[in-house]
């Protein structure tokens, strides 16, 4: 019974998040009111195929974390790409690098690899025998522990099981 409910609850949120890109993208009018209903339908059915819904709980102290992480290296990272694109000298010191992760291959790895791909100076480029392959603009920074810090904040906010 208990398991009903949470579907129950995962298909409403799921509705009243696509209802809301939709009022985003398309505005509000009446007119739409038919082609809004199906599509949130569809997207809602689509997602419900594609990632059931799960016993993983959200928690909201650990997400503002991940957010201000997210933002604090994307501040960081976009300075330090800036800064070398306008030296002269250019110091970049490109290469790919072997991040070892912990996620199993599914949604939350992909959910990682797109957050990090989000960063500038880094962008995932591979998956194999539990590892992400990353381009990186300069290989001799601390790009691994920088992504394992990532790794851990997604872990504790998204799927604080």
């Amino acid at each position: 019974m208990r398991a009903h409910v949470a579907a129950r609850v995962s298909v409403a949120s799921r509705a009243a998040w696509f209802l809301c890109l939709w009022l985003v993208l398309a505005g509000a009018t009446l007119d739409d009111v038919p082609a809004a209903a199906t599509a949130v339908g569809a997207a809602t059915w689509t997602s419900l195929r594609f990632l059931a819904p799960g016993s993983s709980r959200l928690s909201p102290r650990a997400l503002g974390r991940l957010v201000l992480l997210f933002l604090y290296h994307s501040i960081v990272a976009g300075a330090d790409v800036a800064r070398r694109a306008l030296d002269p000298r250019l110091p970049l010191r490109p290469g790919f690098v072997a991040y070892p992760t912990g996620l199993p291959p599914g949604p939350r790895r992909n959910v990682f690899a797109t957050l990090t791909s989000l960063l500038p100076g880094t962008v995932p480029a591979g998956d194999q025998n539990a590892q992400i392959f990353y381009h990186c603009l300069d290989v001799e920074r601390p790009v691994i522990a920088e992504l394992a810090a990532e790794e851990e904040a997604l872990v504790r906010a998204l799927y604080n099981d």
